[in-house]
């Protein structure tokens, strides 16, 4: 019988089968658009924005700032994650990281400061692979988020599971990021930046804020870098070049892990007439290290 419970490099059809008996559970989560982590975010983001107030629009991915878990500290796993078997399945899989997501928001129902808002999550589908550095779990999570006038955004959030590294693992090849972007802004992630991030969001995630876990445990060179708040800033990017512009949709996937240990630079390309705009981020090296599409309303 498969410990379901303790860490594996595998995922067999017996284990397989109890994790996708997760699919189809729903959660609800209950929560108001307050100001204070407004405020927070556009501190944490050196943004010189004005004091929020109710009825200001929230900018888009800031919703990311509610609908927290609130796990008591005694059921904390060993990454700082809340442990397994919740609302989401318990992959034994021990390295956790948020893959990518799409968004649709809409138009004529924004979400604005001071909403009762109220966000349904569902499990999709959980998917395994075999990839070249072992297992990987795929879950597909979709949220549909209210406010006391109906539908406002759909998201759908991807998360990966993954082996822990074993020395000799292969190591997936890098991608060269395209060059010459319309839109440029250079990032230093230092770990002041990544723990206000984590505090903003109530994330426990020890690989972005433990140095000596990340290293030694999860076999990482440094702290990785969220992936939402590079989602999140290269949405600030577009705001900052187009402070007017209102987003329909929004898709964006990692590509490659980011760390601390050097900046890193954020790029856009608006398309000709104006509807679309690419967004990518890329590291020291120039490796591309998210890549994203944003559809303005």
């Amino acid at each position: 019988m498969t410990a379901f419970t303790d860490s594996v490099r595998s995922v067999d059809a017996e284990l397989l089968q109890h994790l996708q008996s997760w699919q189809g559970r729903t959660d609800t989560v209950a929560d108001q658009i307050a100001t204070a982590p407004v405020a927070g975010a556009s501190a944490t983001l050196d943004r010189d924005d004005p004091a929020p107030c109710s009825g200001d629009l929230l900018p888009p991915l800031w919703h990311w700032l509610y609908f927290l878990p609130h796990a008591p500290q005694s059921e904390l796993g060993p990454d700082g994650h809340p442990r397994r078997g919740g609302f989401l399945p318990p992959v034994p899989l021990p390295r956790r990281m948020w893959a990518g997501g799409r968004m649709h928001w809409e138009a004529d129902n924004p979400l604005r400061l001071g909403d009762a808002v109220r966000r349904v999550s569902r499990i999709e589908s959980v998917i395994h692979k075999s990839g070249r550095s072992g297992d990987l779990v795929f879950v597909l999570v979709r949220h549909e988020v209210h406010n006391t006038s109906g539908l406002a955004l759909v998201e759908e959030h991807d998360i990966v599971y993954r082996a822990a590294a074993q020395p000799g693992d292969p190591v997936p090849p890098p991608v060269a990021a395209e060059t010459g972007a319309a839109w440029q802004r250079q990032i230093v992630p230092d770990d002041v930046l990544l723990f206000r991030y984590s505090a903003l969001t109530f994330n426990g995630h020890r690989i972005h804020y433990d140095r000596r876990y990340v290293t030694e445990v999860e076999g990482y060179p440094g702290l990785i870098v969220h992936g939402p708040l590079i989602a999140t800033l290269l949405v600030d990017l577009l705001r900052r070049q187009q402070p007017g512009a209102r987003l329909k949709t929004f898709s964006f996937k990692a590509i490659r892990p980011t760390f601390d240990l050097h900046p890193f630079t954020l790029n856009g390309e608006p398309s000709a007439d104006g509807r679309q705009v690419r967004l990518w981020a890329h590291d020291h090296e120039g490796w591309l290290t998210m890549q994203a599409t944003a559809e303005l309303a």
